[in-house]
């Protein structure tokens, strides 16, 4: 397994990064809030799971330790592969899916994109004992702004980070489109927060 990666950054995606190691270029899967920590052209560091399918080897990265053992976690579930876990750590951090699990709060896991009441319910049966909220001293650096982008671009890109994320283009688009024309985005250049809107828009168990 690789556990991590140390390099170059040598290229920027809503959902992933290129990292130059040992002279090759791998394509690391990433949440919007890591990749928003990454800088092209500066070395940096992500801890990484390896995803083997007989037909492909996607590697995952995070920010830390902490985020990549919840990915793992999640995927313990039936019914939770890599990319649901990716997107539930795209709408949730670590700390709010362990308060969500711990309080068996359904209402914040069925925020995340593919996740139903159902879903929910067995989330916090698997997980609940399983995981110990973060206080709030340990999320102190969580804050990061993504660059900012053209708007025309902006939407290309999501579209693309969601479909890439398991949705088909059409919702993506809908939801995308959704989001920038809402009066509280319209003028955003976030992409990290269009992101995570547009995933809250797609709806629980979808």
């Amino acid at each position: 397994m690789i556990s991590s990666v140390r390099g170059e950054v040598l290229s920027l995606g809503l959902d992933h990064a290129v990292v130059e190691v040992g002279g090759v270029g791998l394509a690391v899967q990433a949440t919007p809030s890591t990749l928003a920590r990454l800088r092209r052209g500066q070395p940096a560091r992500l801890d990484t799971a390896l995803v083997v399918r007989e037909d492909s080897l996607t590697l995952f990265g995070f920010a830390d330790a902490a985020e990549r053992e919840m990915f793992l976690l999640l995927q313990t579930v039936s019914g939770v592969g890599p990319r649901v876990a990716l997107a539930t750590l795209a709408v949730l951090d670590p700390q709010s899916l362990s308060v969500a699990l711990a309080d068996g709060n359904l209402t914040t896991l069925m925020s995340v994109p593919g996740i139903g009441r159902k879903g929910a319910e067995r989330l916090v049966v698997e997980l609940r004992d399983k995981v110990a909220p973060a206080s709030p001293a340990d999320a102190g650096d969580d804050e990061v702004l993504a660059s900012p982008v053209a708007a025309g671009t902006l939407r290309d890109q999501v579209v693309e980070a969601l479909v890439g994320l398991g949705f088909a283009a059409k919702p993506a688009e809908k939801a995308v489109d959704e989001v920038l024309g809402g009066s509280s985005a319209a003028g955003s250049s976030d992409s990290s927060a269009v992101l995570r809107a547009a995933l809250t828009r797609l709806g629980p168990g979808r």
